[in-house]
């Protein structure tokens, strides 16, 4: 498999330090986000979920950089997908109980979304890339 952000190719993982950088990036906004929320009960019980979510992005994508197969790949970037997600609808939640304006959640809210689109693409090139390889699609295999 070769993925343009991070994957398998002959069994050594390739990743795009960019990516990883730009998750990195993503972390340190929320946890810079989470400082300057209000300590009001409500600032605080959001603070602790998006940063344990917005965090979470980078980690797993790195974790997902080391995948073992394809499998694990797809699995893995699936949970960065699923924390991108989190991580944004915890920041409508702050914009949309006015704890922060919108104009201050705009970048961050539309790297979150780009996270996601960036996700949802190296997942459906991972599948698509282990169904050509598939004993079924190779030519001169026992299946023709």
């Amino acid at each position: 498999m070769s993925n343009a952000e991070c994957g398998m190719r002959n069994a050594e993982a390739v990743t795009n330090p960019d990516l990883k950088r730009r998750t990195k990036a993503f972390a340190l906004r929320i946890l810079k986000l989470v400082d300057a929320l209000p300590k009001t009960t409500a600032g605080r019980a959001l603070a602790s979920q998006i940063v344990r979510s917005g965090t979470s992005v980078a980690a797993n994508y790195r974790a997902a950089c080391r995948a073992r197969s394809t499998a694990d790949f797809i699995a893995k970037m699936g949970i960065v997908e699923e924390e991108a997600d989190e991580t944004l609808f915890w920041l409508e939640l702050l914009e949309e109980s006015e704890l922060v304006s919108a104009t201050k959640l705009a970048a961050i809210k539309q790297e979150a979304n780009e996270l996601i689109a960036i996700t949802i693409a190296s997942i459906k090139t991972a599948r698509r890339n282990r169904s050509s390889n598939s004993a079924l699609r190779t030519p001169n295999s026992a299946f023709e």
